[in-house]
């Protein structure tokens, strides 16, 4: 007999007391129900990932006098927890990342990891010293080999921009263990779940026998880990799968050969991370409240729905600001969408210190024509209101603008794109519509004018989007093409047979907003190429 837990849990980076906690909390569960063994994810004892925090020695101090905690308190069980530690070598890089192996009150030793990433949101060779050793542990006459997350994604042949010298798998199964442990912090990206599947499915049928991911969950910054830890059988059969996007004690009996169906739901899981992404963010800061620009446009309503069932709706303020330009319908779609979500809408008409602002500028104005300058005036002191709600009141604003607009720069710095968060700054504009569709499932909750309308800022008369835009289905499959997927001009412009001086001209918008987004606040990361953590590019460059 054989019985697991695989306690996916949600560790706050940088609290090792608070997560230590956990840790212990999920070792008298696995106890209670009579588990063997209990396994925890890539760097539980940290979080994951820790960045400079690896460099304070009180930092690591504080992991080891926790570890200690952790041996005195593991009888009856064999415990895989993930932590840094010091390598206690003069050469190379200070640290490893690594699993301790704890059994009946000892240390048994540790599994450091072997290909440390530094390519997309990953930065470990900054810290990490990799190891090129492959252990075994005994356990009730069963041979447990452990490979942290990247350690089991060479042998799939799935990883893009990097060549490892070696591959941990194959030495691993020179020692043929019984069961494979997989500790990960595997960040979520739109239908990445799919892709881990084909990854932890090849390496149980080259190991030839059952692999445990026991995976992170939870948002730190603008990273979304979804959990989803799994079962696969010896022949590489997916047998169970932990719940997403929240803790889970995930039970394992290998003994038992049932199987669990799972099914994918891909928008259910990218609304999700954006949930989460939010509802961590502000409580791993000690924040509750939120408040953001109510327009009656689709991104505002979708953030609003976000922010509703991340917070709570009676932590949720809605500001209305009307202008001129705003539209008598774009103001009704607003109060039916926060009658539906049940959040309070303030209104607070702009129109009269957009006046005194034109006033004020007029001498140094005359004879020039109303042009994007006073367009942004009024995105300001949308802005400048927002800002002082959240001063005042407590609330953190919620800044609403997409992932299309950030790359054409369609946004204003200082006005909306002010904020704490940057809620759907990784969601393309027609991926929102599918997103309001999908929360309109069962019942309207985004007014369908919202949804029918064409998008517009309200900025001036008869304003669309289109009129500074190609159509958005254009906008994103260029944006995808050119930023999640890295491929050329040239080769976009033939493979989609789009016009030469359109491509070139969206590109070359890409890159001239690189400024305005440096300067955005943190957006939370849903795709497989965000505008924030994992894409480093120059604001002045002689390339595009």
């Amino acid at each position: 007999m054989m019985k697991v837990l695989a306690a996916q849990i949600n560790p706050i980076v940088g609290n090792i007391d608070g997560n230590t906690a956990k840790i212990l909390h999920m070792m008298d569960r696995a106890r209670l129900q009579k588990a063997d063994i209990v396994v925890f994810p890539e760097l539980a004892m940290s979080g994951y990932p820790p960045e400079d925090l690896l460099f304070f020695s009180d930092f690591l101090d504080e992991i080891e006098k926790n570890l200690k905690k952790i041996i005195e308190k593991s009888q009856g069980l064999f415990v895989v927890v993930g932590l840094p530690r010091r390598t206690g070598k003069k050469e190379g890089k200070a640290l490893f990342n690594s699993a301790a192996v704890i059994s009946d009150g000892k240390l048994l030793g540790y599994k450091d990891k072997t290909l440390l990433p530094d390519y997309d949101v990953f930065n470990e060779l900054r810290y990490f010293e990799p190891s090129d050793d492959q252990k075994i542990w005994v356990y009730k006459n069963k041979k447990i080999g452990i490979l942290i997350c990247e350690d089991a994604w060479e042998q799939s042949s799935e990883i893009t921009g990097v060549n490892y010298a070696v591959d941990p798998a194959i030495e691993l199964k020179k020692l043929s263990p019984d069961l494979c442990i997989i500790p990960a912090a595997s960040p979520y990206y739109y239908k990445k779940n799919e892709l881990r599947k084909s990854v932890y499915q090849k390496i149980a049928k080259f190991l030839n026998c059952p692999v445990i991911l026991c995976s992170q969950i939870g948002a730190n910054d603008q990273l979304v880990f979804d959990g989803y830890s799994m079962l696969f059988d010896a022949n590489g059969a997916l047998k169970q799968v932990a719940k997403g996007f929240v803790e889970d004690e995930f039970f394992i009996d290998l003994d038992n050969d049932v199987t669990i169906p799972a099914k994918d739901e891909p928008l259910d899981d990218l609304y999700n991370a954006l949930v989460l992404g939010v509802k961590d963010y502000f409580f791993k800061l000690g924040f509750s409240k939120a408040c953001l620009g109510l327009s009656g446009g689709i991104d505002s309503a979708l953030t609003a729905c976000i922010a509703a069932d991340a917070l709570g709706p009676q932590n949720v303020k809605a500001l209305r600001m009307p202008s001129r330009f705003s539209s008598i319908e774009g103001i009704e779609d607003a109060q039916q969408l926060t009658d539906n979500l049940r959040i309070e809408l303030l209104d607070i008409p702009i129109d009269s210190m957009f006046q005194h602002f034109l006033d004020l500028l007029s001498p140094y104005f005359y004879g020039r024509p109303f042009d994007t300058t006073e367009e942004n005036l009024q995105a300001r002191i949308r802005g400048m209101i927002l800002m002082a709600i959240s001063n005042k009141l407590g609330y953190v604003v919620l800044s609403t603008g997409n992932k299309s607009e950030m790359a054409m720069g369609y946004v204003t710095l200082y006005g909306d794109m002010c904020g704490g968060l940057g809620v759907l700054a990784d969601v393309s504009k027609n991926m929102i519509y599918k997103l309001a569709g999908w929360i309109n499932r069962k019942k309207e909750i985004i007014p369908q004018n919202i949804i029918k309308k064409a998008p517009s800022a309200e900025l001036k008369y008869n304003q669309k989007d289109q009129d500074f835009l190609p159509p958005y289905e254009i906008v994103d499959l260029v944006l995808e093409q050119y930023v999640e997927n890295h491929k050329p001009i040239e080769q976009i412009i033939r493979e989609n047979k789009l016009p030469k001086d359109l491509v070139r001209d969206l590109v070359e918008r890409i890159h001239l907003a690189e400024y305005k987004r440096r300067q955005g606040p943190p957006g939370i990361r849903v795709t497989r190429k965000g505008f924030g953590v994992g894409r480093i590019f120059p604001i002045v460059q002689g390339w595009v």
